[in-house]
């Protein structure tokens, strides 16, 4: 599963986990402050799910985008996607609110582990694995020349 995720966008593995992660701190953290403990812990949960989704599709729309010849075109599916995305979302409050199910804040703080995640990535997984070869496609990796010793 981790290579199909990664043959989709090198990042995408470790934007789930930064998600996934960020989801577990939210959890002990807002275990503490909810007055609703397995309502918040609902809500969060679907939240993050929605993060991920959002991950998974936007990228899958980038690629489509970056795949098509016509400029015009990969900005109206690149703009199309992220309408489907937060359409998404907008039902998922929707219904939470409906069926009472889960709690909003919740739900709100499990998709801001996107946002959270694809900021932290950049400097926590760069300094960690701070490899020039991390950033080329494997079939390439031969050609790059890494310095020692610095």
């Amino acid at each position: 599963m981790i290579k199909r995720l990664k043959k989709l966008n090198r990042a995408l593995p470790e934007l789930l986990a930064g998600i996934l992660g960020y989801g577990l701190v939210v959890l002990g953290v807002g275990i503490f402050f909810a007055g609703d403990k397995l309502n918040f812990a609902i809500g969060l949960g679907i939240g993050i799910v929605c993060a991920v989704f959002m991950a998974y599709h936007m990228a899958a729309t980038i690629e489509d985008s970056v795949s098509l010849k016509d400029e015009k075109l990969a900005r109206n599916k690149s703009v199309a996607g992220a309408m489907v995305r937060y359409g998404v979302v907008f039902a998922v409050f929707l219904a939470m609110m409906y069926f009472h199910i889960g709690s909003l804040v919740g739900a709100f703080l499990g998709i801001m582990g996107l946002k959270v995640s694809a900021y932290i990535m950049q400097s926590v997984f760069h300094t960690v694995k701070n490899d020039p070869k991390r950033m080329v496609p494997p079939e390439e990796q031969d050609e790059i020349p890494v310095k020692k010793g610095v």
